[in-house]
């Protein structure tokens, strides 16, 4: 289905947003789009033990970079980007007070990569109520490259969970999903109680997207903590750069789909 495309931070796109729980924005023009893949491409060469975090995934065309979170501090282009300018304002106006960074990743979906179960991102975020995430595209984003799917107007609660921390199956049967797609430089910002997925990308293309939460200030600047709690809780489980099951974890909630590279 295709969506309206608003201007950052315009309030015609508040009120989309308020209604639907999600809502398109144009946020980068073609240089700025470039300048953007030229960034993540750096973050892609990184080395597996710095403070940031490297997940990995086993494909069809072998192990591939499936998500890079905690890049910021490491990344002035980067910081700039999700820290000031049209994404914090905007971030500001869809919650209705002032925003601040909570976290950030970058997912790859390399070509053969996996998707995403059913999910709200509620459940995975510790400390805060009022929080709001969005997928900058960093490459188009479409039906045969895995593009986010939504369900509209249906943000109000936290839906029943499987034992993944997903949406049960026989909520998401009850579920009306739409698919988004989304050109480079462009962002869909959605609420954390959005339900949302993504197929596996079935194209010859990579779908990478850059994917900021933001929460209200008011709630205190977290990012810190957030990071903290994620090592501690993955180091509990044994999950930090290992896999649980048959699944790469990647989240406080087990939403992601690609095999590990271990054992593979």
């Amino acid at each position: 289905m295709t969506y309206p495309v608003f201007v950052s931070g315009d309030s015609d796109a508040v009120a989309f947003f308020d209604e639907h729980g999600f809502v398109l924005t144009r946020t980068l023009d073609v240089h700025g789009a470039n300048q953007l893949r030229g960034w993540v491409d750096d973050v892609m060469q990184w080395a597996d033990d710095g403070q940031w975090l490297h997940y990995r995934e086993m494909t069809e065309f072998g192990p591939k970079l499936c998500r890079t979170e905690n890049f910021v501090p490491f990344h002035d282009g980067l910081r700039a980007l999700l820290t000031r300018g049209a994404m914090i304002e905007t971030a500001s106006a869809l919650l209705h007070e002032p925003a601040v960074l909570y976290k950030e990743k970058i997912n790859y979906k390399a070509a053969g990569g996996a998707g995403f179960a059913p999910h709200q991102d509620a459940p995975a975020y510790r400390f805060i109520e009022n929080h709001i995430s969005c997928m900058m595209s960093i490459d188009d984003a479409d039906a045969d490259n895995g593009c986010l799917e939504v369900v509209a107007a249906h943000y109000d609660h936290v839906l029943a969970t499987d034992d993944n921390g997903c949406i049960r199956a026989d909520v998401v049967a009850q579920l009306e999903w739409e698919l988004v797609e989304v050109v480079a430089g462009s962002t869909l910002w959605f609420h954390s109680r959005t339900p949302h997925r993504s197929g596996p990308n079935r194209s010859s293309r990579d779908r990478r997207a850059l994917y900021p939460t933001y929460n209200a200030a008011s709630e205190g600047d977290l990012r810190a903590a957030y990071y903290e709690q994620k090592r501690s809780e993955f180091a509990a489980s044994g999950a930090l750069h290992t896999t649980n099951a048959d699944r790469v974890q990647v989240s406080l909630i087990n939403d992601f789909q690609g095999r590990p590279v271990t054992g593979a």
